[in-house]
């Protein structure tokens, strides 16, 4: 399937909260939208009064039936793209955005998959997550999110809804003592997956991907995407 791909656009802020204390989520009204698939993204372009721009990768959290495009960003310490966005952005700002971008990382909800994400890694989850309710097919879908503690993580009430499986490096959670993902966390989860979705910093992305291949996953049937800070 070809993922679909749309150009620049004027988006105007509808909405903007910050659900985590290092997080600010935008839901934004996209003229002529393209309508995206789970687990793309879109980027975001600052221009300054001289000239100057900047331009940063989000993933969707939105599902492609939501009226509204919905972007979580991690505020990074002296990040200026998403300081700007913590701290000056307001309801009825326009921003340039481009997109949907991405055709690697996608779910439709045809196969059955598991879909490990860490800190704002768990962002295009939220879209997978939300596009299976839409189409009944969450039973299609295993999701298991991370972070270093639950008020750290995003989206963390809609993730224990769906019954995700929580994995907190600091904190013990629903029986589970605090730790890094390790493979107790997986098994049992791949039976009938025929595709893995990771997403997360880089050493959380290679730990997870090395988990999946060891339990068994056919390494061609992973899908990793890797964030960090932009220098």
């Amino acid at each position: 399937m070809l993922a679909p791909v749309g150009g620049w656009r004027t988006a105007t802020v509808a909405g903007i909260d910050h659900p985590t204390a290092h997080g600010v989520r935008l839901r934004l009204d996209v003229p002529d939208r393209v309508d995206h698939l789970p687990g793309q993204h879109y980027v975001l372009r600052l221009t300054a009064p001289d000239g100057y721009t900047a331009t940063r990768s989000y993933s969707i959290a939105s599902a492609p039936s939501d009226p509204l495009l919905e972007l979580f960003v991690e505020v990074l310490p002296d990040g200026e793209v998403s300081g700007f966005l913590d701290e000056v952005v307001e309801p009825g700002d326009e921003l340039e955005v481009r997109g949907p971008i991405g055709g690697w990382f996608v779910w439709t909800g045809e196969r059955q998959a598991v879909a490990i994400g860490a800190g704002s890694g768990v962002v295009p989850l939220v879209s997978m997550l939300r596009h299976a309710r839409d189409v009944g097919r969450t039973d299609a879908l295993t999701l298991v999110t991370g972070a270093r503690t639950l008020a750290d993580l995003p989206y963390a009430d809609e993730f224990r809804a769906a019954g995700a499986h929580l994995v907190l490096s600091r904190e013990d959670h629903d029986g589970r003592p605090a730790g890094r993902l390790a493979a107790a966390d997986l098994a049992g989860l791949l039976t009938g997956a025929e595709r893995g979705f990771v997403c997360g910093s880089a050493g959380f992305a290679e730990t997870a991907s090395v988990l999946l291949a060891d339990l068994g996953m056919d390494v061609q049937q992973i899908r990793v995407e890797r964030f960090g800070p932009t220098s």
